[in-house]
């Protein structure tokens, strides 16, 4: 069976590499990959020989493009229930206390904030970039919004959501504010990322899963109330699915400066 997550574990470093296998799609998220994710941080909270993780993706044009849009997510017909298909796709909403360092290469955006939002860290190569499509596409951009805001600045973070696909953020402007803890070449984000990861094994681990418990416990109860608004927001704000698609069509691609 193919699959779209690839775990891979070092037992001498005590660091495993989840990768994002969907390198034809830019990695984007589909309903069986999203489920597959939810399985990898779940094994790994019972993995006492990993003590440190890696994600990444595979390819060298986009660690995620986020959902994918021929994914099928029915949704009930009430601005209140809402079903968002990633809401629990990252590792600590899957309860995995091990620190998680992401490595970015190429583009990351939309859906790819559910996955970088939940991580501790970021490192990139200066090819990555960043950027949120929804209102773009008439989408109300939520849970997306409210973890990036946690991540950076306020105003680069409202900048970057509201643009939509106008502007990207660099790789060079995403480290200078503090989106990206280190910044490499061409392909080295993820050497990088398990070069911190093997220092994170090699401590107690304890101290680090109950530092990465008391880090994510700082922003939890801003993020649960922000994250009630969400469903009806969505509701309310978002275009119907026929249009979404038609402006999603008439898209450029070349339409886009980068800062």
């Amino acid at each position: 069976m193919t699959t779209a997550v690839r775990l891979t574990a070092d037992k001498d470093t005590g660091v495993a590499v989840v990768t994002l296998d969907r390198p034809e799609r830019l990695n984007a998220i589909d309903l069986a990959m999203r489920d597959e994710l939810r399985e990898c941080w779940r094994q790994l909270r019972f993995d006492d020989s990993v003590r440190a993780v890696v994600l990444t993706g595979a390819g060298e044009r986009a660690f995620s493009t986020g959902l994918d849009r021929d994914a099928d997510v029915p949704q009930p017909n009430s601005p209140y229930m809402a079903d968002d298909p990633l809401l629990h796709v990252g590792p600590k909403s899957n309860d995995l206390w091990k620190p998680v360092i992401a490595a970015v290469r190429g583009m990351a955006c939309g859906g790819a904030f559910y996955l970088l939002g939940e991580s501790d860290f970021l490192t990139a190569d200066t090819t990555a970039s960043f950027f949120d499509p929804h209102t773009t596409y008439g989408m109300v951009s939520a849970y997306e919004s409210v973890l990036m805001a946690q991540r950076m600045p306020y105003g680069e973070a409202a900048r970057m959501m509201l643009m939509g696909t106008a502007e990207r953020i660099g790789a060079r402007r995403a480290y200078d504010i503090g989106l990206v803890s280190e910044l490499t070449e061409p392909g080295g984000a993820l050497a990088a990322a398990v070069a911190c990861a093997t220092v994170l094994a090699g401590y107690p681990v304890e101290g680090v899963q109950g530092t990465v418990r008391a880090l994510w416990a700082v922003k939890e109860a801003a993020r649960a109330q922000a994250y009630a608004q969400a469903p009806h927001l969505i509701s309310l704000g978002n275009l119907p699915a026929e249009r979404q698609a038609e402006l999603f069509a008439a898209r450029k691609s070349d339409g886009h400066r980068t800062r």
